[in-house]
């Protein structure tokens, strides 16, 4: 029987020194902690290979959420865990600048883009795009997909381009908005809208659309994807994934998607 009872003391003063040794390990060493990034919806088929890349060269992860930016900076302002952000615009990180939400001197212009106007594959003909094009003409009794130009960057660019055109208030009421450019792209891509407005890179990928006409770039303000690291990141791995991204080796994924890569 003693010798039972003292087996048994070993064994839990064993125990609560793993627990104890567990416990004071740093979360890093106790579980390999994962880098979440924010990122807008058009970089999808570009950031997830990279990601992936990344992964295989570092030997960590990094776990990516898209969706409009507006909707991702707000999730930020209220508390959303996440370590990187990469907007469409410049506009939404400014809004999380403004408010001390990204770490100083981590911001830089990350891509480019254009945007075009996209029809569904079968029906895709070719437009002209100038001033006082007939877009409303083109869409008869249908609806044009695009961005919400309020708050989607996609769909900012695409109003500005359209009221430079001289085409917009011809074109407003008829206008589908949708919660990101990939929902605009859908729209046109299962026939529900004859025309939309989406970035190329949007286009490139889906196949079910065809670009019709290019948006000329002095139409709209510059398309640029600026990316920062988020003040609340605690996560060591931020900056060599940021890095990485900027790398050529980063890079050489964006521009495969048709990103124009910026130095």
């Amino acid at each position: 029987m003693q010798n039972r009872c003292q087996w048994m003391k070993l064994v839990t003063a064993a125990i609560t020194t793993l627990w104890l040794g567990a416990a004071a390990l740093p979360a890093s060493a106790a579980a390999a902690e994962k880098l979440t990034v924010f990122a807008a919806a058009s970089l999808k088929n570009a950031l997830d290979p990279a990601s992936a890349a990344w992964a295989k060269e570092s030997g960590k992860e990094a776990v990516a959420s898209y969706a409009a930016s507006g909707a991702l900076a707000k999730q930020i302002e209220n508390a959303a865990p996440a370590d990187i952000f990469i907007s469409a615009d410049g506009d939404w990180m400014d809004y999380l600048a403004e408010k001390k939400l990204i770490k100083a001197g981590t911001r830089s212009d990350l891509l480019g883009n254009r945007i075009v106007l996209v029809a569904e594959k079968d029906r895709a003909k070719p437009v002209e795009i100038k001033d006082g094009f007939d877009l409303a003409g083109l869409l008869g009794d249908g609806r044009l997909a695009m961005g919400e130009p309020k708050s989607v960057p996609a769909g900012k660019y695409g109003m500005a381009a359209l009221e430079k055109l001289g085409v917009w208030t011809s074109v407003e009421s008829k206008v589908a908005g949708a919660e990101s450019v990939r929902a605009a792209l859908a729209l046109v891509s299962r026939g529900e809208a004859p025309y939309g407005i989406v970035y190329q890179t949007d286009a490139a990928a889906d196949k079910g659309v065809a670009i019709v006409g290019t948006f000329p770039a002095e139409s709209h303000p510059p398309i640029i994807y600026p990316i920062a690291i988020l003040a609340e990141s605690t996560n060591p791995d931020a900056s060599a994934y940021l890095d990485f991204l900027k790398s050529e080796k980063g890079a050489a994924f964006f521009a495969a998607q048709g990103f124009i890569v910026l130095k």
